[in-house]
């Protein structure tokens, strides 16, 4: 099947050679952030580069973030990895203090509290995270989509279970940021990487906290942007910035300039229109694998689609040209704004090739 049902929300920007759907592990790159990474290349080779001018774009990238979350920039730390992000809620949190996980959470969420032996980590299953939130409970860390499977979180019922005990809440939104829409306040702290679904490069990631939640952390390794004014106080200064920015790392200047670009088109398109478009194409696939007696996870509220059991169909995938993932035994594959219903198609027929029979009740 060939016919375009669900076209590309902007094909213009993007030219995969591949049928791609690998975005929970890396997402596309727009036409204009690779411009403009081009543009900031060139000027820097050329000797024309202000460093004092890569605020614009830090400034423009922290700004769109906190719109797409529903929060003010003032309340944005950025960062270089989640991870270091995490560290800085993990670093904070008393000896003795437990920490709830779900069982199967990608571990930049998980190890910066595992690397402290002095903390209870107790993990559960995905579903009673929020039955499981106790007297005890000092945090919460989970992920609003998992990475493995795409089952999406309660964050409803986990935010009201964490305030009857007193426990704060840490989410991390990298894969559901840009195609689920997200609320910075529906967490204590929520972090993100936006290489994957808000399709920027790596080396950028974001801490969206309050004011409450931020009085409870301390700069973990403030350098000289962590500062009130860093241009005029590169040496010898003492003082932090008053906003979430005392918790900024220098950034990668070359990065943020691709990221302002790339979520400046996330913004264009809403969360709300991505995640529609993904979810119809997600569903395509569903109904396709069901045809074919496989089973799929999670339910229809997910842009990742995981099929257990058929993880290593990803290689013979691969040599048609169709990139997706191989997850614990799973096959993973994604859909974003990118995609197309032939994109779905293509992957059905590809594996109805590896099992002829399931074919034939597929195509009559």
């Amino acid at each position: 099947m060939t016919t375009d049902l669900i076209p590309s929300l902007a094909p213009a920007e993007f030219t995969p050679e591949t049928v791609y759907l690998n975005t929970a592990s890396m997402g596309l790159l727009p036409g204009r952030t690779r411009a403009a990474l081009g543009a900031d290349l060139a000027e820097w080779a050329a000797g024309r580069c202000d460093p004092v001018g890569y605020d614009v774009p830090v400034g423009a990238a922290r700004a769109s973030f906190a719109r797409l979350v529903g929060t003010v920039p003032e309340r944005v730390a950025i960062g270089g990895q989640v991870s270091a992000l995490v560290g800085l809620v993990a670093a904070a949190l008393p000896g003795g203090a437990e920490v709830l996980l779900a069982e199967g959470e990608f571990t930049s969420l998980t190890q910066p509290f595992r690397s402290r032996d002095d903390l209870v980590v107790r993990t559960v299953p995905l579903e009673r995270l929020a039955e499981a939130v106790g007297p005890a409970t000092a945090l919460v860390a989970v992920s609003v989509v998992q990475s493995a499977d795409g089952r999406v979180t309660d964050l409803a019922a986990l935010r009201a279970a964490t305030a009857v005990h007193g426990a704060r809440l840490l989410a991390d939104a990298t894969q559901s940021a840009g195609w689920l829409p997200v609320r910075a306040d529906n967490a204590d702290f929520l972090v993100c990487a936006p290489y994957k679904w808000l399709l920027s490069p790596r080396g950028t990631s974001f801490l969206a906290v309050g004011p409450e939640a931020a009085a409870t952390l301390r700069p973990l390794a403030p350098g000289w942007y962590a500062g009130e004014d860093p241009w005029a106080n590169c040496y010898d200064s003492v003082g932090f910035a008053a906003s979430a920015r005392r918790f900024d790392t220098s950034p990668a200047w070359s990065p943020f300039v691709g990221a302002a670009a790339s979520l400046a088109l996330v913004e264009e398109l809403t969360p709300e229109r991505i995640g529609a478009h993904n979810l119809a194409l997600a569903d395509r696939f569903r109904d396709g694998l069901a045809a074919l007696g496989h089973a799929a996870t999670p339910g229809r509220t997910s842009a990742i689609v995981s099929v257990p059991g058929l993880g290593t169909a990803a290689a013979e995938l691969a040599k048609a040209e169709v990139v997706v993932s191989n997850r614990a035994g799973n096959l993973r594959v994604s859909f974003h704004l990118y995609n197309t219903s032939a994109d779905a198609d293509r992957v059905l027929d590809v594996l109805s090739s590896l099992n002829p029979q399931a074919a034939e009740a597929r195509w009559p």
